[in-house]
């Protein structure tokens, strides 16, 4: 069989990656925005870009660049706050068609995927042709771009989507092949080409310590031991970054994979300096992940709370209950105690609030009440009682809400403490400014 018609089981992986997603979306329910360039993120001096169209790329605007650099380099450049369920919904629909060529597939956030096609095999023997299907569905039923990599394990498909995008190159954009099959041929000369900042996992943080170890490109890993890369990366990484150098990947495609967290982190334009505004915060944090987890139907055992101050030092806190709570007051009870455990001596420019630990909200045992002693929170908190009664009574009124958001919009309805000036504040919550927001006590 000729190498670019390969089987499947000689490039069994695939991995689609859609094409400036947040950004992408925003053009789609915005056609006026077609053609310019646009930005998904925050506007303040603290934010950065989560998403840029290739209109903004042309100017060099990327993703994780300061928004005041963005800016600087492209002044016309429209930086929108992001709006996350419109991107969960297409998301959605991605999973959707992407099951449809197979079950056996393992989502990376809302806009990659990696799929395992050796089911397949008497159905659609030819993975390139497979590719393409996926790669024209999605463009044709829901109008987003996307770039696919095929190869014989994770490492070279991911890299392989990369080289299937559009690029810019000396500011004009080159379109991209669409679909890229890496072969055994294009490993051994990829091996050789490849910085060391391509590979899986290896951010700038790594690669400062790889540099000062001489080592720039994959091809120059084999010089060093993975004792004395282990001593610099740690044993896992060193063992990663030598079955890398071989072009080996033993990581499977995890199909049902296991949630291990939920959270939602925000950086804050203006520092927050008391305890009583980070509560305000710890509310809205805590409706964002409780409604994460009541949609998966799930309850979370473990409630943790991280800060980030001024000077960029930062810490975490957590609280493991003997059940699971889905209930935002409940929820927002705790991360306040926990903060409240924190001696506060400068101002806090993130907060973060993640769940884990999760149950089936059927399997949670119940519990007709419960307390929470304060010395059970770093010992300092002081924690008013949280009543189960409270988690069940409230179980029907907010599956309810929950329903009609689904249907209708997360702005449809609402509880009294989501009800603002101009409404209900649903999307608020999910963080109209997620990636670093405005002046949040000037909205």
């Amino acid at each position: 069989m000729p190498a670019e018609h390969p089987s499947v089981h000689e490039a069994p992986i695939l991995h689609i990656d859609l094409d400036a997603f947040f950004a992408s979306v925003e053009v789609l329910d915005d056609p006026s925005l077609k053609g310019k360039p646009v930005a998904v993120g925050g506007a303040g001096a603290r934010s950065v870009i989560a998403s840029a169209s290739y209109e903004a790329r042309r100017y060099g605007v990327k993703s994780a660049m300061p928004s005041l650099m963005a800016q600087r380099i492209c002044p016309q450049l429209i930086i929108l706050p992001g709006r996350f369920d419109r991107y969960e919904y297409y998301s959605q629909k991605f999973h959707e068609i992407v099951n449809d060529l197979t079950p056996d597939y393992e989502p990376l956030g809302l806009d990659e995927v990696f799929c395992d096609l050796r089911s397949l095999a008497l159905i659609t023997p030819d993975p390139v042709a497979s590719a393409w299907e996926l790669k024209r569905r999605i463009n044709d039923e829901l109008g987003l771009l996307s770039g696919v990599g095929l190869g014989r394990n994770k490492l070279w498909a991911k890299l392989a989507s990369k080289r299937s995008k559009p690029r810019v190159v000396n500011g004009k954009l080159v379109d991209g092949p669409g679909v890229v099959l890496v072969d055994r041929a294009m490993e051994a000369k990829w091996l050789e080409e490849l910085p060391i900042r391509a590979l899986w996992g290896v951010g700038p943080a790594t690669a400062a310590k790889l540099e000062n170890l001489g080592i720039r490109f994959v091809r120059e890993l084999s010089r060093v031991g993975e004792e004395t890369l282990a001593a610099h990366v740690g044993s896992a990484m060193a063992r990663s970054l030598a079955d890398y150098a071989r072009g080996d990947d033993e990581r499977p495609v995890e199909a049902n994979r296991e949630l291990k967290s939920v959270g939602h982190d925000q950086t804050f334009a203006t520092s927050i300096p008391s305890l009583n505004e980070l509560f305000e915060v710890a509310k809205f944090h805590s409706a964002i992940v409780a409604r994460a987890i009541r949609s998966k139907d799930l309850v979370a055992r473990t409630v943790s709370m991280t800060l980030r101050f001024d000077d960029q030092t930062g810490l975490s806190r957590s609280q493991t209950l003997p059940f699971g709570i889905d209930d935002e007051t409940a929820i927002a009870a705790i991360v306040s105690a926990l903060m409240e455990s924190v001696p506060l001596k400068q101002s806090v420019r993130l907060v973060g609030v993640h769940l884990s630990n999760f149950l089936e909200r059927g399997k949670n045992a119940v519990q007709l009440s419960f307390d929470i002693d304060a010395d059970s929170i770093e010992g300092k908190a002081k924690v008013a009682q949280l009543s189960q009664e409270r988690q069940v009574s409230m179980e029907a009124l907010r599956d309810a809400v929950d329903e009609v958001r689904e249907k209708f919009g997360n702005s449809s309805v609402g509880t009294l403490s989501e009800l603002g000036e101009e409404g209900i504040e649903i999307e608020r919550q999910r963080g109209s400014h997620a990636f670093g927001p405005k002046d949040r006590r000037a909205e």
